[in-house]
């Protein structure tokens, strides 16, 4: 294609090319941070959207009639960009739901701050699990895989070729499961061991009532908290490096239902 020419079909497959991958780049954590302008993300999109540009074909017959078929092509493009970040976004879900659920059982359900990059308040220890995760995701080129995703979505579904069916609603309920279950996963550690510590002093408060168990248990959970914890980074590499190697394929899938 050559947008150059100024002709209407091609003119509105850029925008809809541009859209889709706006949406990608703005709202995923690593590339929508707030520690990078919105200039520099507004350009990496025209980036992005010059070099896959030249691969696409939007036929003229494809032109929306009416403002209403206008707005229904430009509406499957959003949901396009939010396929993918859905995607991704239940990675970090479930990372910083384990990382609540981790410290709610160690006692650190008050101890919350305030995320400066996304202005959301959140526990200690999932902001901490969220930046891991972050740093994982990167190391293995899951950013990457992110960009391969979105080049190979314009190969399946054109731009404004999405059709909404109820496989596509199927697909992202079990993915959404999916994602509690990582989550659970990844906090059982934690769960277990502060689950046999309170059975401990438990036991140790019926045999010896005059015992402070309270002054004991607050300082004993997070020291078997904190000392578990290793357990659960190695069990958050496998988790997400084995999504990593899944979301292509999960996607192609969410792309075969869309198109």
């Amino acid at each position: 294609m050559n947008l150059f020419q100024f002709d209407p079909a091609t003119v509105f497959s850029f925008v809809l090319t541009l859209m889709r991958i706006s949406l990608v780049v703005f709202l995923l954590p690593f590339f929508g941070a707030n520690l990078l302008p919105n200039m520099v993300k507004a350009a990496f999109c025209l980036m992005l959207t010059l070099a896959v540009f030249p691969m696409l074909s939007f036929p003229g017959t494809m032109m929306p009639a009416n403002v209403w078929s206008l707005s229904l092509m430009l509406l499957g493009e959003v949901v396009m960009g939010l396929l993918l970040n859905i995607l991704v976004l239940f990675l970090f879900a479930a990372v910083q739901c384990a990382g609540a659920i981790m410290g709610f059982s160690m006692g650190f359900s008050l101890m919350n701050s305030m995320d400066p990059l996304t202005g959301a308040s959140e526990s200690g220890l999932g902001h901490l699990m969220s930046q891991v995760t972050t740093m994982l995701f990167l190391s293995l080129n899951g950013h990457l895989v992110l960009l391969g995703g979105l080049a190979q979505s314009f190969k399946l579904v054109p731009p404004g070729g999405l059709l909404i069916s109820p496989a596509l609603g199927e697909h992202l309920i079990v993915f959404s499961g999916q994602m509690f279950v990582m989550a659970l996963k990844i906090a059982a550690p934690i769960m277990a061991s502060i689950f046999l510590v309170d059975l401990a002093l438990a036991l140790v408060a019926r045999a010896a009532p005059q015992m402070n168990v309270l002054f004991i248990g607050f300082p004993l959970k997070i020291g078997v908290g904190f000392l578990f914890m290793t357990l659960v980074f190695g069990a958050l590499a496998l988790y997400v490096g084995r999504y990593v190697a899944e979301i292509g394929p999960m996607y192609t899938l969410m792309l075969k239902a869309s198109g």
